[in-house]
């Protein structure tokens, strides 16, 4: 997989090549902010939604070949004859959608030789595009998938097939609407893109900044407060990011050096800003790109996987937050002194405006119930006007141009994504592979659906090791969650399950890229933080599991059954990060870890079977817990150890 934090991935243009280059990437969030915000509509042109999506694929494939090199040894500071005409016949494949597709409706199964030759080319484009930016590990998949439904008649017993010929296969995939121009790339260049200019815009207007110096304020003064700060800092940009690796090379240059300055360990600080910037993946208001492709498969509105997803992250965040200070208290770390932090105060009094956006967001998203993809704009319009209301740091055109170039930038390889992962879904729906699959799997797990858990568990990270999070999901989501669902699990718990282990693979060694990139910055061994990144994330490996069999923790089911489920989740969340750990106010004997951790689970599982059957498991988790808990905090007392989370005196 090509390195994410290499600078030179990208050719260094000039000239009439440099403001192609601009031109090019500039119009894709510029027409992305006018489809979504229905300007066509006002002006009284319709376009339909796969003219647009030819549209922006014909912009990403033409800007790909444009800026990317072919390899290693291709020309960096100007564009070869080849890479030249890939852009132009990029373009041209994506511009013939946007032209003739109202034309092309009553006809989609009609065979002509120019769908024919520009499918080809268009196929080849996408597939050339994704191996410069994604490496071979998607293109080898993407190629399985398309023998499969060519020779489909070569293979044994259910999968057994009639096969397409190659012109049905190539006029499928370029323009069926559930193909290459599928939900993959309408959810990208609409919702995603709609919340990656927000993020852009947020950051380049002093955002980031602002929450960092909030961060750093409220929690540097107690023991391991540089951690602390990471979690939080971290957790807000990364739910506003949408990568996890982004997410690390951003706030991780600022936290993972302070970490390192007040006694943690490398491959530790390199783990906890890892850890967090994953989690920012799984923490709503805004979440990953895949929350956005899930709701548009569930049919669902996407406030509705924001409000399941809370508690679950919660949960993340909490046993993180736990192993970090008891982490300090097993090390003797301090905080930073008062007088060397900003105030809260000063800081809450003059960095307000920046709660505007999320605010804002979050309004229109769960209150107004309008598009996400027009919150995320209106959340950019605000971060824009408080910026062109403040004295300082205003936003030139120029500044503004270059924004615009950046996250149309961004938006390349997760535009190549969901062009490459509209085509496997294109192959799976004429195939009939998703339901074959989902038969053969299930079958398979002799109908246990812990067993296809543990399965589906394992695939998303061995995916995850080569894709990145959003094609893990869009792969397991048209084969995996359907044979879940068949085993009895609610739809929703099924999806944010496949999501939640393929983010898991930002952190999972050997290939963790998340960790690689915080190992990279606190300059320790990649695997040793990768592992340790593992440890501090248990409990993510656990909680899927968990509201996969009872959706409790998901915010379905009784009031009186989510308040009891959330509440001793919390506690077992506790538990869990005292037991990883292995210190509380002392350090803990290997016993009194493993009866801690076994509390933990107790209290971890809910179930749908009512109070009554709720009480046996969280209360044998609390007799367990207590009484060890209250030994050791009578220990604590005694002894010179400070309290959880103490400050620096």
């Amino acid at each position: 997989m090509p390195d994410e934090l290499t600078p030179s991935r990208f050719r260094t243009l000039h000239g009439p090549l440099r403001i192609t280059e601009r031109v090019l990437l500039s119009l894709i969030p510029v027409v992305g902010i006018l489809y979504v915000m229905d300007v066509h509509l006002y002006a009284g042109k319709p376009f339909l939604r796969e003219q647009y999506v030819g549209f922006v694929l014909a912009l990403v494939l033409g800007a790909v070949f444009l800026t990317v090199p072919a390899g290693r040894k291709s020309p960096r500071t100007y564009v070869p004859w080849y890479d030249g005409g890939a852009a132009l016949l990029g373009l041209s494949t994506g511009l013939y959608l946007t032209f003739f597709y109202p034309g092309l409706i009553n006809t989609l199964g009609d065979i002509t030789p120019e769908r024919v030759v520009l499918g080809t080319l268009a196929l080849l484009a996408v597939f050339e595009a994704t191996r410069r930016l994604l490496g071979w590990f998607l293109l080898v998949i993407a190629g399985i998938f398309i023998f499969y439904a060519r020779f489909s008649y070569l293979f044994p017993g259910m999968l057994y097939g009639r096969g397409l010929q190659w012109d049905q296969l190539i006029n499928h995939l370029y323009i069926d609407s559930n193909a290459l121009i599928g939900i993959p790339l309408f959810v990208i260049s609409t919702m995603v893109l709609a919340f990656v200019v927000f993020g852009q815009v947020l950051f380049a207007t002093g955002g980031g900044q602002a929450l960092t110096d909030l961060a750093f304020a409220a929690f540097g003064r107690f023991r391991g407060g540089p951690a602390k700060m990471a979690v939080i800092a971290s957790s807000l940009f990364g739910t506003m990011s949408g990568s996890a690796v982004a997410n690390v090379v951003t706030t991780g240059v600022i936290t993972i050096p302070m970490m390192k300055q007040t006694g943690y360990k490398p491959q530790l600080a390199g783990a906890i800003e890892a850890v967090a910037s994953t989690g920012g993946l799984l923490m709503p208001p805004i979440m990953g790109a895949s929350a956005f492709i899930m709701a548009e498969f569930l049919a669902i509105p996407y406030a509705r996987v924001a409000i399941a997803a809370f508690i679950p992250a919660v949960l993340y965040y909490v046993a993180l937050f736990v192993q970090v200070d008891l982490e300090a208290g097993k090390s003797g770390l301090r905080g930073v002194p008062r007088e060397h932090l900003p105030s809260v105060r000063v800081i809450a009094r003059r960095q307000w405006p920046f709660a505007i956006p999320p605010l804002l967001i979050i309004y229109v998203l769960f209150v107004m119930n309008l598009d996400p993809a027009k919150s995320g704009i209106y959340g950019a319009a605000a971060a824009l006007g408080i910026n062109l209301a403040r004295r300082q740091g205003r936003l030139g055109l120029r500044k503004v141009a270059e924004l615009l170039e950046e996250t149309g930038r961004v938006l390349l390889e997760i535009g190549v994504v969901g062009a490459v992962a509209g085509v496997v879904i294109g192959l799976v729906t004429v195939t009939g592979l998703g339901f074959i699959f989902s038969l053969l799997v299930v079958k398979f797990a002799a109908g246990s659906a812990l067993l296809l858990l543990a399965v589906g568990a394992l695939a998303a990270m061995l995916l995850g090791m080569g894709l990145p999070a959003v094609a893990v999901y869009i792969l397991l989501a048209i084969l995996l969650a359907p044979a879940l669902v068949e085993l009895g699990l609610q739809p929703l718990a099924a999806h944010l399950f496949v999501i939640y282990f393929g983010n898991l693979a930002m952190i999972t060694p050997p290939i963790c890229m998340a960790a690689y990139a915080a190992a990279t910055l606190a300059g320790s061994d990649p695997i040793k933080t990768g592992f340790e990144a593992m440890r501090l994330g248990t409990i993510a490996y656990v909680v899927p599991f968990v509201f996969a069999f009872s959706p409790v923790l998901l915010l379905q089911g009784a009031p009186a059954e989510i308040v009891l489920a959330v509440v001793t989740a919390v506690a077992g969340a506790t538990l869990l990060g005292i037991s990883l750990e292995g210190y509380l106010f002392r350090k803990l004997h290997w016993l009194k870890r493993v009866l801690i951790g076994m509390a933990a689970v107790a209290l971890l599982v809910p179930s749908t079977g009512g109070p009554a059957f709720l009480w046996p498991s969280d209360i044998a988790g609390a007799l367990v817990a207590l009484p060890l808990l209250v030994a050791e905090w009578r220990h604590g007392r005694r002894g010179p150890a400070h309290a959880l989370g103490a400050p620096r005196r």
